[in-house]
């Protein structure tokens, strides 16, 4: 077998991240800039925007073994069942032709009931594939989506060049953890990356498990970020977070697309509503973790809002529609190229009855696909971002 060649980590081959940081290990991928980290302190933001969703690795070579070295984050919630290993997707000239997962790393152990978190570090571990074919191909490896991975070498058994430019627009996604890829089974089957993928379009995903909350700074990475095509999904975390009421939500959102607007003034801008999630659509928030799961296998979420409270300004996510709904219709009549999309046309009522989310709040491996396909088809297909 022939010496293994190491490859340099670099921007050039590495896609869907905003930032490297350079650790003690190697890089860090993160997917929000570092200016914008550092105007948020909140830990569960922290541990979402490192978590690398839509970024792979991506490069050209007739190499038939590929070895990735990786210092993985893994999570250990106490009482609550064990997660499986993040899952890292290789792509063969654009087809799935294997999968794996890093053993090693650290383990961040977390206390649902009183909120502590205890880090332990690990070492590096090794990803591997052989077996390749033997031809100028493009490959591509796609970190787990939720589990923090720190990169520290590559290498392969012949040359790695960067991928030429392939002529694919580029779609910019924001969103909550369903945009993040909760529950999907791997990095290539959350839905934007499905969509992405029948869609033809190089993604950057900036969905940000708990934490699509109309930040200021999260609006500028958006505005700040080359791209072609740009989604937003909005409500969710604002309404299981409790962070606002209608007064300020209004507002908050004409902030948000002005700013998106100032770096990407005529790209088609498509705002999406909540997908149905039945805890919440006429409950307020905050949600939060139903403890008597705890334990038994099954984790779970209720609404602890009360619906009368709706009087006072708090937010459900059918207040949202209507309010995303009437925005958008207002704004375009002086941006035909903003647009909207009510969630409910990816994930609905029928959808819920047929596939519930498990935990009632995150979809499922083939809700996940059902949402990629159906975007794909009203964005890409039959909607505003129609090539």
């Amino acid at each position: 077998m022939p010496a293994l060649i190491t490859t340099p980590i670099t921007e050039d081959i590495l896609r869907g991240a905003l930032d490297l940081e350079r650790t003690a290990n190697g890089l860090l991928p993160h997917r929000l800039p570092a200016r914008a980290r550092a105007q948020c302190t909140d830990a569960q933001l922290a541990m979402a925007e490192s978590q690398p969703s839509g970024v792979r690795l991506v490069f050209r070579t007739r190499a038939t073994t590929v070895e990735l070295d990786t210092v993985p984050t893994k999570r250990v919630y106490v009482g609550a069942p064990p997660r499986p290993d993040g899952v890292y997707d290789l792509l063969v000239d654009g087809e799935l032709a294997g999968q794996d997962h890093v053993t090693g790393g650290n383990t961040l152990t977390i206390d649902m009931t009183t909120g502590s978190v205890e880090n332990r570090p690990g070492p590096p571990g090794t990803l591997r594939f052989t077996g390749l074919p033997d031809h100028v191909k493009d490959v591509e490896i796609w970190l787990p989506h939720n589990e923090t991975t720190e990169l520290v070498a590559l290498r392969t058994d012949a040359p790695v060049e960067p991928v030429p430019d392939r002529g694919r627009k580029v779609w910019l996604h924001h969103g909550s953890s369903i945009s993040h890829g909760s529950d999907a089974a791997s990095p290539t089957t959350t839905w934007p990356a499905l969509a992405a993928s029948l869609g033809g379009v190089e993604p950057i995903n900036l969905g940000f498990g708990g934490s699509a909350l109309l930040d200021p700074f999260t609006a500028r990475a958006l505005r700040d970020t080359p791209a072609d095509l740009i989604s937003v999904k909005i409500g969710l975390n604002l309404v299981n977070t409790d962070l606002m009421r209608l007064r300020a939500f209004g507002p908050a959102v004409h902030g948000f697309l002005d700013t998106i607007r100032e770096g990407h003034p005529t790209a088609p801008l498509l705002v999406v509503s909540p997908v149905l999630c039945p805890i919440h659509e006429d409950t307020p928030g905050p949600s939060t973790f139903d403890v008597t799961t705890l334990g038994t296998g099954q984790l779970r979420f209720a609404a602890t809002g009360d619906p009368a409270e709706r009087a006072s300004g708090k937010l459900t996510l059918n207040i949202i529609r209507d309010e995303l709904s009437r925005i958008v219709e207002q704004r375009s009549a002086d941006d035909p190229n903003l647009h909207y999309l009510d969630g409910r046309a990816l994930y609905g009522e029928a959808d819920a009855t047929e596939l519930p989310l498990p935990d009632g709040l995150h979809p499922d491996t083939a809700t996940h696909h059902r949402m990629g396909e159906r975007f794909a088809q009203l964005a890409f297909v039959n909607g505003p971002f129609i090539d």
